[in-house]
């Protein structure tokens, strides 16, 4: 093309001399030049000579068509060094164009010549230091706008492909950064240049970034100036904090980013929003929960729109940086365990943990937003002998730091919400002077639904001599208790008698179905079963009643082995039970016990409360319509940091969503319903999530895919009697609301093949086989195939089981419906179901030769090509490669090699191809859809 246009510029000068006015009779014969013969001159060019020519040219596309060839007149010239570097000296010439599109297309072809350089680097060696990085870098100030971007495009390129050395980054590349950046730059250039600095940071490393770029980066922030400048600075703050590390951005970053959220450019602010979790991740905790909560509040409720909307879109993910394994618990199964196995484990989940299980269980502070954590109260409670009130209590042992694993011990298999809640407790505290090591520790410590899972209780005004923890007055409600004899200094805990706990239980029972009048008969429950404890060696006094705006503090302490309930929790109980002991349905908490309920120490308790608050339909008017959505994607992070003893606080949050009127919300929660029941455990997945997925089974089909692809993934979480319930429910997802969406039924046979390791061999055959079979059937051809694989599967399964029985009547249930199906696609269907058993070895070959090759060969004599093509496939490719037939001469061999004869002598051209030696390219893998009948 660029020798066509230079002809078409030439011509007219080059043929003056040959117009046909000239001609004065008709014999002269005169022949103007063609296109042929100017491009026959170009071709006796050399590469250099072509490109000197159209370089000098005047057409402006001519010398784009330059800038387009540079590499391939490089490879040209690759093995003349000389010839090389020449041709690099042409590039440095062109960068020198008046045309903002030739320098442009020059800067595109940089980086690819940049790479070619690299390859060749014996042949000219440093060509890309001498001559193309500084034509990127002059083009980072370039006036025409095209021609910046494109260079900033180069640049990045060639730092993200490492083609740039480090020398040439500090020397070559930062320093014009910087330069561009100055306070007299162009508003233009100094904007891109920020930018361009936040992006590299990540490729060109820490030490750079804090020597080189750092210390301009702050300077921007304080652009008083440029909003746009410190707008880009706020965008790529959470780039710049990755990569500098937690000192440098609490030393030089974070007064900068404090600056940058109260920005009175509404923009600048919702940057700061959008980056708060990188931010957040870059910092400490204790900034983190001090500095940053607080900060992140103001933007959550900042005057303008745009900046709350995204405040909000960023609420989960900050919270979730305040995940601690210490106190989100999770504990996950083997997974060689069975679900037989998993059951057993499920069933014995309510036993004891011996004292010297590693502790993982967080501290939980009685009042503020301090948080102490584990490997600090671990470290504390070995130096220090007298602790506040709040703080972790460990003996001296526990400093180890393999004694701060968040792995249980081996011997703790039991429920995973029983084995994070086991222990919790009111901790005593020794006397002064008494080490933690002179405590007796903890013989036995069982699980007390008291502290996690009760519902709020009311407010009650202790005696003055009950809160400062004197054991030897009577409780409020006149209940007889027996003093023990104290050890010496520290006051004992007084409990109620196990007498009069069975006598309330009992006259509770029979209103046991009203939920109030059952949270107090499990209080009840839990303190019967706390007074049964030996309580004789009790060391440490009594710990303080909390502030009344927050639960009972939940701690473990080996110090002392006294009861799990104190006689203040108790009370407050039998208070509660006693004033409402003819409660009925309007006995309801007060919305301020309702809050208190919610109240937990993981993360700052505004943060929670404004997350909560994002299913107010308030927010949906003044924030943003989608803001349920954004709070469903980022549950399953808010619940892991959490942990599955705060469950309680999102609880109603969860199944406010679920049942949300927007089918967007409810399919988000849909998708990650499995991963919630990963994070909250058997008995809490059954109690709170079953209900929840058996809604979404009842959906739209957009919601139901969600519970769809991850079906095994919950169901393998349930246990083995629950998980046999959805067996009736299957047969449900082959109905869908629009017919045509088959990738649905598509998705169901592949859960389906998931599923037959949870199931018996029983309910494989009687529930899951007629699926199956239905979808073998499916019209549309992709379905199919997954069902034939399907289908094969379950031969294998079936086949194993004990008694064989169910294994043989699949197959023969396969030969009546699709073996002697009368129409030819389930003929077809029985051929592949057949092909398939034989590739993934789903049946030993000589029960296949028994069982169900017999069927196979009668369908030589199909009348349909289409059944004798794939047959003569299946038979040439698939069955003869097997051992079993190579290796032994049997009269099962003997048909096939007949069979396979009479296919070669087929009338149909394409079953004599496929039944005789052909290669390898024609496996039925390739071409196999080409013969099935497809609605697609």
């Amino acid at each position: 093309m660029a020798d066509l246009s230079l002809l078409q510029e030439d011509l007219p000068e080059d043929a003056d001399g040959f117009g046909l006015d000239d001609c004065s009779s008709e014999s002269d014969v005169i022949v103007a030049p063609s296109a042929l013969d100017f491009v026959s001159q170009d071709d006796m060019l050399t590469p250099l000579g072509r490109l000197d020519k159209y370089a000098a040219s005047e057409n402006v596309f001519n010398r784009q068509m330059v800038a387009r060839s540079l590499l391939d007149t490089l490879r040209e010239v690759c093995d003349d060094e000389r010839e090389c570097v020449a041709v690099l000296e042409r590039i440095s010439r062109l960068a020198d164009d008046s045309e903002p599109t030739v320098r442009a297309e020059l800067m595109e072809q940089v980086p690819h010549i940049a790479l070619f350089c690299q390859e060749n680097r014996p042949a000219i060696p440093y060509a890309f230091s001498k001559y193309l990085l500084p034509i990127v870098v002059r083009y980072l100030a370039d006036q025409n706008n095209q021609v910046r971007k494109t260079s900033q495009a180069a640049l990045l390129a060639l730092l993200e492909q490492e083609l740039i050395e480090r020398s040439d980054v500090e020397t070559k590349v930062c320093p014009v950064l910087v330069e561009l950046t100055a306070p007299d730059s162009n508003d233009d250039v100094k904007t891109e240049a920020v930018a361009i600095m936040c992006k590299m940071a990540p490729m060109v490393g820490k030490d750079i970034t804090e020597r080189l770029i750092l210390p301009r980066f702050c300077e921007m922030c304080c652009d008083c100036r440029m909003f746009h400048v410190r707008k880009v600075c706020a965008a790529n703050f959470g780039d710049i904090c990755s990569v500098v590390g937690q000192q440098a951005t609490e030393e030089m970053l974070l007064p900068r980013f404090f600056q940058l959220c109260s920005d009175n450019v509404w923009g600048v602010r919702k940057a700061c929003a959008e980056c708060f979790m990188a931010v957040s991740c870059a910092t400490c905790q204790e900034i983190r929960r001090t500095k940053l909560s607080a900060l992140f509040i103001n933007l959550i409720s900042d005057p303008s729109r745009w900046v709350r909307q995204a405040a909000f879109q960023s609420l989960g993910p900050f919270i979730s940086t305040f995940a601690n394994p210490s106190s989100s618990g999770q504990y996950f199964k083997e997974e060689n365990k069975s679900s037989e196995d998993t059951s057993v484990e499920d069933k014995n989940s309510e036993r004891t943990r011996s004292a010297d299980a590693p502790e993982d269980i967080e501290a939980r502070p009685t009042g503020g937003d301090s948080s102490v954590h584990l490997e600090e109260a671990l470290a504390d409670g070995a130096e220090t002998p007298r602790q506040p009130l709040g703080e972790l209590s460990a003996p001296a042992e526990s400093s180890s730091p393999h004694r701060s694993s968040p792995e249980p011990p081996p011997d703790a298999a039991g429920s995973e919400e029983e084995q994070e809640a086991c222990a919790c407790r009111l901790a005593s505290q020794p006397e002064a002077g008494t080490g933690a090591q002179d405590s007796a520790p903890l013989d036995q410590e069982q699980y007390n639904s008291f502290h996690f899972w009760r519902t709020p209780l009311p407010e009650i005004d202790l005696d003055v001599e009950l809160e400062q923890g004197s054991g030897s007055e009577p409780s409020p409600q006149g209940l007889d208790v027996e003093p023990e004899v104290p050890a010496p200094g520290p006051a004992s805990i007084t409990m109620a008698t196990r007498k009069e706990l069975e006598e309330m239980i009992e006259n509770l029972e029979p209103h046991i179905d009203d939920p109030d009048v059952k949270a107090q008969v499990d209080v009840l429950a839990a303190a019967l079963r706390a007074s049964s404890l030996d309580t004789g060696d009790e060391a440490g006094e009594a710990a303080r009643r909390p502030p009344q705006d927050e639960l009972p503090s939940c701690r473990l302490d080996h110090d002392a082995s006294g009861p799990l309930i104190s006689e203040e929790t108790l009370d407050s109980a039998l208070h509660s039970m006693h004033n409402g002991s003819d409660t009925g349905p309007g006995s309801g908490f007060s919305p301020e016990e309702e809050r208190r309920a919610k109240v937990q120490d993981v993360v700052p308790q505004a943060l929670l409360d404004q997350y909560l608050s994002m299913t107010d339909p308030s927010r949906a008017q003044t924030v943003d319509t989608e803001i349920a959505k954004h709070c469903a994607y980022s549950l399953p992070g808010v619940a892991l940091t959490l942990g599955r003893q705060n469950w309680h606080c999102l609880r109603e949050t969860y199944e406010t969503l679920a049942s949300d009127m927007q089918w967007k919300v409810r399919r988000t929660l849909a998708f990650s319903i499995h991963e919630l029941a990963v994070i909250l455990g058997d008995q809490l997945t059954a109690a709170d999530l079953v209900p929840i997925f058996n809604g979404f089974l009842k959906d739209l089909d957009e919601v139901r895919i969600g519970v769809l692809k991850h079906l095994h993934d919950f169901l393998k979480l349930l246990h083995i009697d629950k998980r046999r319930e959805y067996l009736y429910q299957l047969q449900e997802f082959l109905v869908t609301d629009n017919s045509r969406n088959w990738r649905f039924r598509a998705e169901l046979a592949e859960q389906l093949i998931l599923l037959l390791e949870l199931y018996s061999p029983r309910d494989v055959y009687d529930y899951l086989r007629p699926i199956a079979l239905n979808l073998c059937a499916d019209k549309v051809s992709s379905v199919r195939w997954i069902s034939y694989k399907l289908v094969s599967e379950m031969v294998r399964k079936l086949h194993r089981a004990a008694p064989p029985t169910f294994g043989a009547d699949l197959i023969q249930e396969l030969v009546e419906s699709f073996g002697r199906c009368p129409r030819w696609s389930g003929r077809q269907a029985f051929v592949f179901v057949c092909q398939t058993v034989i590739e993934d070895d789903c049946l030993p070959m000589d029960q296949f030769a028994v069982q169900l090759m017999p069927h196979l060969l009668t369908l030589a004599n199909d009348r349909v090509p289409n059944v004798r093509v794939l047959l003569a496939k299946t038979l040439r490719q698939t069955l003869l490669e097997k051992e079993h037939f190579l290796a032994s001469a049997s009269c099962h061999q003997e048909a096939v090699e007949q069979a396979i004869m009479a296919l070669q002598m087929d009338r149909d051209s394409d079953v004599k191809y496929f039944a005789s030696t052909h290669p390898a390219s024609t496996r039925i893998s390739e071409d196999a859809l080409s013969t099935a009948s497809s609605t697609y």
